[in-house]
């Protein structure tokens, strides 16, 4: 059972931490503005049009974009955890973020962007990539009708790999003009302009979310194993599917407007888990407002490295991610060593 206590230090925690990432992303930039003005501008009393601008305009919307992404991508990244059990997995692990970035790329040479059906369209690619992606690994390491979790792992490298072959392959036959700020999204980028994209993302995130949270109790039932998971009730393939489908859903939708960003699915639950338990009731929540506060920082910090230019936010996340990767795969042969 989770006790109010733990739920309630959680949410004051998680909220707090979210609060102070946000007021950070909205006062810190080439043009600092104080907190003063920030909440001024929030409320609709600026007190200067360029405050106005910087912050409701151009700030905000990527601060509630990099929330979303962030959030979406450790639901995502805790959901393939739980059902993999393993902690080494998340989307861009498994391939999926590949699928995704592919599905995208295709979706920006098709010319959907711009337009809010162009927006959706392009989520629908990437969600399309996403899924195909998802599938194949499914496919690949699906054994008679059940799928091994020690091969799951194997199979999303190799899926992830070819389809980053893939994209290098259409990249490279692409005349240039055509790729505008393509290789530069492929980096993983947070740098949009207006809330078109934010919309899009809070439905999609919203949607796959709540899909993962509805299994959340067979998740932790799961985690027993399958053949306990089955004598009490839990048909252990829907649910896989089912996290399948909505983990590529959160996986699509935050792809196609920010681009492949990793490590974020990895080392945000894992953290959770380690402070709040394995429960998934609590930990998907927690992972949720975890990765949201984690993007928004990091996203900050990528606006200040190198002012008044600005870090692809996923090159932040891989210098923090892929330490603690190693850490993780070193642990774990660690234990399994005689």
């Amino acid at each position: 059972m989770i006790s109010r206590r733990r739920v309630g230090a959680a949410t004051v925690v998680v909220a707090g931490g979210l609060a102070v990432a946000g007021l950070l992303g909205l006062a810190t930039g080439p043009a600092p503005i104080g907190a003063g003005d920030v909440a001024a501008a929030l409320v609709g009393r600026a007190r200067s049009d360029l405050a106005a601008t910087v912050v409701l305009e151009l700030r905000l919307p990527r601060v509630l974009l990099a929330a979303l992404a962030g959030g979406g991508l450790a639901v995502a990244g805790a959901a393939f955890q739980a059902l993999t059990r393993n902690p080494l997995a998340d989307p861009a692990v498994l391939g999926v973020a590949g699928g995704a970035a592919l599905g995208a790329v295709l979706g920006h040479l098709w010319g959907l962007e711009g337009s809010l059906a162009a927006t959706v369209g392009l989520s629908a690619a990437a969600f399309a990539g996403a899924l195909i992606a998802a599938t194949t690994v499914y496919l690949i390491a699906t054994s008679g009708g059940w799928l091994p979790v020690q091969t799951l792992l194997l199979a999303g490298v190799i899926t992830g790999l070819f389809f980053s072959a893939v994209i290098t392959l259409v990249v490279s036959l692409v005349d240039f003009a055509q790729l505008g700020g393509i290789l530069h999204w492929l980096m993983g980028s947070l740098g949009i302009v207006g809330y078109r994209p934010v919309a899009v993302i809070a439905v999609g995130t919203a949607a796959g979310s709540a899909m993962v949270y509805a299994q959340a109790r067979a998740l932790n039932l799961l985690a027993l194993g399958e053949e306990s998971a089955l004598q009490l009730g839990v048909e252990a393939e829907r649910v896989k599917r089912v996290v399948f489908v909505a983990a590529s859903l959160l996986t699509g939708v935050i792809v196609a407007q920010t681009g492949p960003i990793g490590f974020v699915g990895l080392i945000v639950p894992h953290g959770v888990r380690l402070a709040v338990g394995a429960d998934n009731r609590l930990l998907l929540p927690v992972a949720a407002g975890a990765g949201a506060t984690f993007l928004v920082l990091a996203d900050t910090l990528a606006r200040l490295v190198v002012q008044p230019a600005e870090l692809p936010v996923g090159v932040v996340t891989a210098f923090c991610g892929a330490p603690f990767f190693v850490y993780l795969m070193r642990t774990r042969l660690r234990r399994r060593t005689p």
